[in-house]
């Protein structure tokens, strides 16, 4: 407990005294993880829809892969990636391995899966009679998808609480396509990992703080945002 409060004191005085470094790795985890969220729902939201109303061959097969992604480990992501991006690699020759770009990709395709599954699910869960008659009333797919959107907003929410929490919590994928470089690619995850290999508890601790604190802020805000919706 003792080491714990010292930790406690240790990331309230990197805050109270604007730690530069800190603020630089703890400003770096929110510029990657948003912008791999953000990614990851582009592409996952259209994509959850898509496979939550259409009937098509091979179906089953990619929603089975969207299941199994969401608990795919962050270290074969980190594996593939890096596969992809090594200099011998099939784009190799972007120079993107590591750099901030690749921690984003990886954690890109780590929240992918969540957002789509999520976006599915609450697709599917409305009323089947719904989208029959938004049909009737002479919308057209584009006006349809928006509605069962609109109307399915508290999972797309919960698809985005999802796929943040994961990506910003991620450290395997992380470590491998970006490495730890001070001041490029050190994120609060990676730092973490370093300070406690080096025997640095206190300040593992008081990172640690930092990272749960962000991750509660935000997903607070998210949650109020979702349950808003839900009393309307």
């Amino acid at each position: 407990m003792e080491l714990f409060f010292e930790g406690l004191l240790q990331a309230i005085r990197l805050l109270l005294e604007g730690n530069r470094e800190v603020l630089e790795i703890t400003l770096l985890s929110l510029k990657v993880s948003g912008l791999a969220t953000l990614l990851s729902v582009i592409i996952g939201v259209p994509l959850g829809v898509v496979l939550a109303l259409s009937r098509f061959w091979g179906r089953n097969a990619a929603v089975g892969v969207i299941n199994t992604g969401m608990g795919l480990p962050p270290t074969v992501v980190g594996l593939v990636v890096s596969i992809f991006l090594w200099r011998s690699g099939p784009l190799g020759f972007l120079g993107l391995m590591y750099t901030p770009t690749a921690i984003i990709i990886a954690q890109a395709l780590i929240a992918f899966p969540l957002v789509t599954g999520f976006t599915m699910a609450g697709v599917q869960q409305l009323n089947s009679n719904l989208r029959l008659q938004i049909i009737a009333m002479g919308a057209s797919r584009l006006q349809l998808w928006w509605l069962l959107l609109r109307e399915s907003r508290l999972s797309l929410l919960a698809a985005v609480i999802a796929g943040f929490g994961g990506v910003l919590s991620e450290v395997g994928a992380v470590m491998m396509v970006g490495g730890n470089i001070r001041g490029q690619t050190r994120v609060l995850t990676t730092a973490i990992v370093m300070e406690v290999s080096r025997g640095q508890f206190a300040l593992a601790i008081a990172l640690s703080i930092i990272l749960l604190a962000l991750a509660f802020a935000i997903t607070m805000s998210l949650t109020k945002i979702q349950q808003r919706g839900r009393s309307k």
